[in-house]
């Protein structure tokens, strides 16, 4: 797998961390300076952590293994759902469940009445019924649409998830560290890696830090998902 030029981090402001003043203990031994009081992240390390996790995440795609990415904050959570859509992974990113992982028997429960729903929807059924309740119905739908909505194919715990933000998104963290799932995380300087499997030291705040990283895993796990196997040599004839 090619190998992660710092130079481009830089370009896309993967190095700007929190002020001196936020940055958590355990995060120092990725922060590379301070600069007008902010901490500067050590790009060298960004780059050899993401080519992990890109490794990790890889080996999960060939094997088929279900990875589920988590962003509901409010400047990641519509770059991100755009990366994931268009490389058809699952995704949260308008909010977290709590107990998705946990809890994931009644979970998938939710999760197959959107499908029946949905399924109901497309094949005409509603046009029978009237109008009161097909409007009872179309609420009910919006409204497990707009948590589920990106979570429709998943049919089993996931193999391993993606955070951005592990603050904003601890419930997630401590869900995936209590059942031993391994987690991929942008891990910025307020926080600390520890409870992280694969962490990716970068800034989790701007877009376009964001989305290049969310780019990185996504192309990463597609790109071993339909990595083609090695063509046998043919026999030579006599």
């Amino acid at each position: 797998m090619r190998q992660t030029d710092p130079s481009q981090l830089l370009a896309h402001g993967l190095h700007l961390g929190h002020q001196k003043n936020k940055v958590h203990p355990k995060a120092k031994v990725f922060i590379h300076s301070y600069q007008h009081g902010t901490s500067v992240i050590d790009l060298i390390q960004t780059a050899s952590q993401l080519d992990k996790a890109k490794e990790f995440v890889s080996a999960l795609g060939k094997e088929g293994k279900i990875l589920l990415v988590i962003a509901t904050k409010k400047v990641a959570k519509y770059p991100v759902s755009e990366v994931c859509i268009e490389h058809s992974l699952a995704h949260l990113t308008n909010k977290w469940v709590g107990g998705f992982l946990t809890n994931f028997p009644e979970v998938s429960k939710n999760i197959k009445r959107m499908n029946d729903l949905r399924k109901v929807q497309a094949d005409g059924s509603w046009g029978d019924m009237p109008k009161h309740e097909r409007t009872q119905l179309e609420k009910k739908l919006n409204k497990v649409s707009s948590i589920y909505g990106g979570v429709e194919k998943i049919e089993a715990l996931p193999d391993a998830i993606f955070i951005i933000d592990i603050k904003k998104e601890k419930g997630s963290l401590k869900e995936a560290n209590m059942l031993g799932i391994p987690v991929v995380a942008v891990v910025d300087t307020n926080v600390s890696p520890d409870d992280v499997t694969y962490p990716i030291p970068a800034n989790d705040d701007a877009i376009a830090s964001i989305t290049f990283v969310m780019k990185e895993i996504a192309q990463a796990y597609t790109g071993g998902k339909t990595k083609p196997k090695a063509k046998k040599p043919l026999k030579a004839t006599s």
